[in-house]
């Protein structure tokens, strides 16, 4: 969708005024005549009336005309550009349907891509670029991840305000399209939250909660809990249920559940997803201490039919998360790995013990092979 601006062989002031008449032609209130004031002036006046070329019923017609103010735009140096930036973005915004919008969202990404990496007003233009591509469903070619997007404005990053407000946009567009970068961008707005600042992050806090539990593909929800806003909901029922997906089992989520069952549904939570998540993750707290499980232990544990354990096993193999092998004549399943599901002082120290195993291991592997070397260049030295 990236693409350079589009130069006409005229000067930019008759490029200006041949826009002028273009527009006047169809019924904008706007003169055919250049502005004394400059050339600045006139384009303030053509992107005043420029979604009139929305008439137009050549798609192709009404983005040379979009990409002819770009050209425009991006070839002049600006001393009010803020304004005429956003009002041009704005008008480009409103492009009625979703062809219309596809048009719109080429030509703001052209502006975009057109503007120095230093300048600070790419960020207004990106931002309305998301909200272009969330109705034409292009996100996923504006927006790849939080990292990317960081480099995009590594040259001039934007107040802490504007990211956050950023931030904001992108978790609307894709809680409902990709659930899991829906949850990374909206870690990452609460990242932005200092000590002074994070009481009044509570309604991102709690967005944030939601959008972890309900994503289907996220199980390590334990670094939520140090995040400073989540700590500031300490007390109340969505910081209990999340401490319970965090370290607890499906009989927690449950009772929680049979107590607070307008609350979950409240919040847009699926019982039955959290239960097969629950579920999944109580699987792998009972892997940890405990690598031979039952099919006994995991119906019981588990709150699921016998004839089930088979294919909740396969489920849970899927997330890669477990690595494990069935027995099923002995009706057991013996587990190889599993993630955990916190990583805590404990998980360290286990780490650390794993990790001087292997070191003594290698050390005792090292002194073997320098005596059999040793041995066999002793040998070799007594050969007649």
């Amino acid at each position: 969708m990236q693409g350079p601006a589009v130069f006409m062989d005229i000067s930019l002031e008759d490029q200006a005024q041949e826009l002028r008449k273009y527009f006047k032609s169809l019924g904008a209130e706007i003169s055919e005549e250049k502005s004394p004031k400059g050339i600045e002036d006139d384009l303030h006046k053509i992107v005043g009336v420029c979604d009139i070329c929305y008439k137009e019923n050549n798609e192709a017609d009404i983005e040379a005309i979009l990409n002819s103010i770009v050209s425009i735009m991006v070839s002049i140096p600006l001393e009010r550009g803020e304004n005429l930036i956003v009002a041009f973005s704005q008008r480009l915004g409103k492009a009625p349907g979703p062809k219309l919008g596809f048009v719109a969202l080429q030509s703001l990404w052209r502006l975009y891509n057109n503007l120095e990496q230093d300048s600070p007003l790419r960020y207004h233009v990106y931002y309305h670029v998301i909200e272009l591509a969330a109705r034409t469903g292009g996100v996923g070619e504006v927006f790849k991840n939080v990292e990317q997007l960081k480099k995009e404005f590594a040259s001039c990053p934007p107040s802490n305000e504007q990211m956050q407000k950023l931030y904001r946009l992108l978790h609307q567009v894709l809680k409902d399209q990709n659930s899991e970068l829906a949850s990374k961008v909206m870690i990452e707005l609460l990242g932005t939250y200092t000590d002074e600042n994070a009481s009044y992050a509570r309604e991102d806090a709690i967005k944030c909660i939601v959008t972890a539990l309900a994503d289907p593909n996220s199980f390590l929800l334990d670094p939520l809990l140090s995040l400073k806003p989540v700590r500031f909901l300490e007390g109340e029922l969505i910081h209990d249920l999340l401490t319970i997906f965090v370290s607890e089992k499906l009989s927690s989520y449950l009772q929680f559940y049979n107590n607070h069952k307008e609350f979950v549904q409240s919040q847009g939570l699926n019982h039955d997803q959290n239960i097969k998540k629950m579920r999944i993750l109580s699987f792998m707290q009972m892997a940890e201490s405990n690598p031979e499980l039952t099919f006994d232990e995991i119906t019981s544990e588990l709150q699921i039919e016998d004839k089930d354990v088979e294919a909740f096993i396969i489920e849970v193999l899927k997330t890669r998360l477990v690595r494990a092998r069935m027995n099923q004549a002995q009706r057991s399943v013996t587990v190889s790995s599993t993630m955990h599901r916190t990583f805590g002082r404990a998980q360290w120290q286990h780490l650390r013990d794993v990790l001087l195993l292997w070191r003594t291991n290698l050390q005792q592997a090292h002194e073997s092979m320098s005596s059999v070397t040793a041995a066999q260049l002793e040998y070799t030295q007594q050969k007649p």
